[in-house]
C-alpha cells in the first residue's frame, strides 16, 4: 500500500535550538512547517548539555559556598552532598523544560512529528510510517559524543549519561582536556567525587594562554589530579570499578570512566546519499546563508561542525527563516563570538587570544592584565584568584577580553558589546569604574 505522504513549505530535521529557532521564525512568516525529533525537544543544550550541566555548576558551587560560610558569621557544619537528589532534581527541571519547548511549538502552528527521519530523494524523509515532502528542508541534527576507537570504549561513560544517573560515583577518571572534561572535573570534585583527568596535550586548547593556566591552577587547588601528556591504552573492568591502562605505562583505576574526548555530528540513520547532499568527512558544509550543496537543503548548528554554540544555532535558523520566508535577507555573524567554560574557577573569553593577536599584528600587540583576589574571597581567603587580560592591537584597539573568576561569563557579555563597536583602551579608560567589583579593574587597568 502506498503511503500517503504529508507537504509542507519547509520540514525541520531536530528539535535541538537551531531547529526550533528556525521553526517557530519560519511559522509565524506564514510558513507550513514541521519539526521532526526522535527524541525529546530541546536538543542537546536543554535534554544534556548546557543548561542541565549549568545546573550541576550551581550545585557543585554550594560546597565552598557552605565551607566559607563560617568566616561570615553563619556557622554551618559540613554536610556531604545528596547527589542522588541534585540529579533528580536537575531531571525535573529538563521535563519542565521539555514540556515548554513543546508547548511553543504548538503555540507556534508548528506540527511536531515524532521519530527518526531518513531521506527518501531529495524532498522526501521517511518518519516511522509517515512520508513528509518538503519544499525546503533544515537539517538540524546537532552533534553526539565521541568514542575513541579504544579496547573497552564500551565501558565508560560519555557526557550524556552523566544526566541519567541515580547519583555520582565516589571517584572517577576523565579522559579528555576540552570544556567539557574540564567542566564535568570541577562539578564532580566539587561534589565530593575523586578526580583524575587524563590529558594527551594540553587543558583548553584554542582559549588563551595564560587563562587557561589559571584555571588549570585553580582545578588543581579544588583537588582535580591532572595526569597530562599521557594517553589511555584501554580500559577494563575490575570487581569494584573499572581500570585505564595509559599508554606510557602504569593505570588508574577508579568507580567509573568518562570520555569527553570530543563531539561530532550526528549523521548516522539520515541516509543523506539518497538525497544527494554532499558530506565533508563527519560535517555538512554550508554556504553563508547555510545552504548545502543543494539549493533547497539547508544545515544550521553543529551539524555544520563549524562554531559549535547554541546562541550561535538560534541565531543561524532565524537568519535561515527571515531570509527564505520571511523576505528579510541575513547572515549570521561568526566574526565575534563570546564564550565560556564553567570551571572552577570560571573561564569567559571574547576576541582573539594573546597569541592569535601575536600571530596576526607581530609586535603590535600590547597586553593589559591584572590578578587578585576578590572582594568575596577576602574573609574566608580561600580560592582562586581573579585573572582579567586586555589583548590590545594596533591604534590601541581591544582585540580580545579574557577573564578568569566569579562571574566572568556575565561580565564579558557586556565586553563583547564594545569589541562589536570596535572599542580602544582608552574607551575602556574612559568609562567611570563601578566599585567595588571585579570588572572595574578592565576599566582601571
Amino acid at each position: 500500500m502506498q503511503q500517503e505522504e504529508q507537504c509542507f513549505d519547509l520540514v525541520v530535521v531536530g528539535a535541538g535550538s537551531g531547529g526550533l529557532a528556525a521553526a517557530k521564525r519560519a511559522a509565524s512568516y506564514g510558513a507550513s512547517v514541521a519539526i521532526v525529533e526522535g527524541s525529546r525537544v530541546g536538543g542537546t543544550c536543554v535534554i544534556r548539555g548546557c543548561v542541565p550541566k549549568k545546573l550541576l555548576v550551581y550545585g557543585s558551587a554550594m560546597g565552598e559556598q557552605l565551607a566559607d560560610a563560617p568566616s561570615y558569621g553563619w556557622p554551618v557544619q559540613p554536610v556531604p552532598p545528596q547527589t542522588d537528589v541534585l540529579l533528580s532534581h536537575v531531571r525535573r527541571e529538563v521535563d519542565r523544560l521539555n514540556g515548554i519547548h513543546e508547548a511553543a511549538l504548538a503555540r507556534a502552528g508548528v506540527t511536531l512529528v515524532r521519530g527518526w527521519a531518513h531521506f527518501l530523494d531529495g524532498q522526501h524523509l521517511q518518519v516511522g510510517d509517515q512520508v513528509l515532502r518538503g519544499t525546503t528542508i533544515l537539517i538540524a541534527v546537532g552533534g553526539e559524543p565521541v568514542r575513541p576507537p579504544l579496547p573497552g570504549a564500551d565501558l565508560a561513560l560519555v557526557s550524556d549519561d552523566l544526566f541519567l544517573l541515580e547519583r555520582f560515583p565516589r571517584s572517577m577518571v576523565i579522559i579528555g582536556g576540552g570544556y567539557i572534561a574540564c567542566e564535568f572535573a570541577c562539578i564532580l570534585r566539587g561534589l565530593g567525587v575523586a578526580v583524575t583527568q587524563v590529558v594527551r596535550r594540553q587543558l583548553l586548547r584554542g582559549f588563551d594562554g595564560g587563562c587557561v593556566a589559571s584555571v588549570e591552577a585553580g582545578m588543581v587547588d579544588q583537588g582535580v589530579v591532572l595526569r597530562k601528556g599521557t594517553s589511555p591504552q584501554a580500559i577494563s573492568r575490575l570487581p569494584d570499578g573499572y581500570q585505564v591502562t595509559l599508554v606510557e605505562g602504569g593505570s588508574l583505576e577508579a568507580e567509573a570512566v568518562l570520555l569527553a574526548t570530543g563531539r561530532q555530528p550526528r549523521l548516522e540513520g539520515l541516509n543523506l546519499e539518497a538525497a544527494g547532499v554532499v558530506v565533508d568527512g563527519q560535517r555538512i558544509p554550508v554556504d553563508q546563508d547555510q545552504r548545502t550543496n543543494l539549493p533547497h537543503v539547508f544545515a544550521v548548528g553543529d551539524v555544520t561542525d563549524r562554531v559549535n554554540l547554541t546562541p550561535v544555532a538560534v541565531d543561524e535558523g532565524r537568519a535561515f527563516a527571515d531570509s527564505q520566508f520571511g523576505h528579510k535577507p541575513r547572515r549570521a555573524d561568526h566574526s565575534l563570538v563570546a564564550s565560556a567554560v564553567f570551571t572552577q574557577p570560571e573561564l569567559a573569553t571574547v576576541g582573539l587570544s594573546e597569541e592569535e593577536a601575536r600571530r596576526q599584528h607581530g609586535e603590535a600587540v600590547r597586553v593589559c592584565e591584572a590578578r587578585f583576589r576578590s572582594l568575596s574571597r577576602a574573609l574566608p581567603k580561600t580560592g582562586s584568584p581573579c585573572h582579567l587580560k586586555l589583548v590590545l592591537g594596533p591604534q590601541e584597539r581591544v582585540l580580545g577580553c579574557h577573564m578568569v573568576g566569579e562571574h566572568s561569563a556575565e561580565i564579558i557579555q557586556m565586553a563583547a558589546i564594545a569589541l562589536g563597536m570596535g572599542a580602544t583602551k582608552g574607551d575602556f579608560d574612559r568609562t567611570m569604574a563601578l566599585h567595588p567589583s571585579i570588572s572595574e579593574e578592565f576599566v582601571t587597568m
